[in-house]
């Protein structure tokens, strides 16, 4: 795992200590690597997701799991800004999202696809049923499995400098010195009702990236438009 990477910065708890919102076009164009058992995988960050937690933002979410407050399945995205709260979706896949703002306040950015740019070959033992590269890490539990993170064992580990390992696992988070501005915005994938319209245009991703997810409107929520920003 790379100790220092040109144009990159590791991010400080400090930098993370704002909302989703704000935190979650940031990401976009960093990195993030994983070595699992000693095996390395970096990966480029191309889609996220923005998810506000109880009480955070002018307006409720109604599409995070931390909508109704702190549980135990819930409880990474409460605590400091920079771990990683990893989370079963539908039973099978490990999903990763970075928690954000300040300790005792939720909220967290979904990491929803990347391109794998180190570790190809493990991350292709990884994801066998891969069909191109492109698909390695294309949409959240892909990209779980392809960094091997593992939500039973891994939930919670910090991905800023210095953090502790976990179960035999360590992260890291790198962020663009310089920000991305080729980011468009639009409605976040599979997010039943409301929480899945333009009404929240939360998430974000590389414009014309081929390893962005198709877009896909969840139960009851009807596609929104989706939009570059400036």
């Amino acid at each position: 795992m790379a100790n220092s990477r040109p144009g990159f910065h590791q991010p400080t708890r400090g930098d993370l200590e704002r909302d989703a919102l704000a935190v979650a076009p940031t990401l976009l164009g960093g990195i993030l690597c994983t070595s699992v058992a000693g095996v390395s995988v970096a990966l480029r960050i191309t889609e996220v997701e923005a998810y506000h937690g109880r009480g955070t933002g002018p307006v409720p979410d109604p599409g995070s799991h931390a909508r109704m407050g702190k549980t135990n399945r819930n409880a990474t995205m409460w605590g400091e800004p920079g771990h990683l709260y990893v989370y079963l979706s539908r039973g099978i896949h490990s999903c990763v999202n970075v928690a954000c703002s300040p300790d005792g306040i939720a909220s967290g950015v979904l990491l929803r696809a990347g391109e794998v740019i180190e570790g190809t070959d493990a991350a292709t033992l990884r994801r066998p049923a891969s069909r191109a590269p492109r698909d390695l890490a294309r949409g959240p539990g892909r990209l779980g499995q392809a960094l091997g993170l593992v939500w039973s064992q891994h939930n919670g580990i910090d991905a800023l400098a210095g953090g502790a390992p976990r179960a035999g696992a360590v992260a890291r988070l790198w962020v663009r010195d310089s920000p991305l501005v080729d980011i468009a915005s639009g409605p976040r994938v599979g997010v039943s009702g409301r929480a899945g319209t333009a009404e929240f245009p939360w998430r974000f991703w590389i414009a014309g990236d081929p390893t962005v997810s198709v877009f896909r409107a969840g139960p009851g929520a009807a596609p929104g438009v989706e939009s570059a920003l400036p």
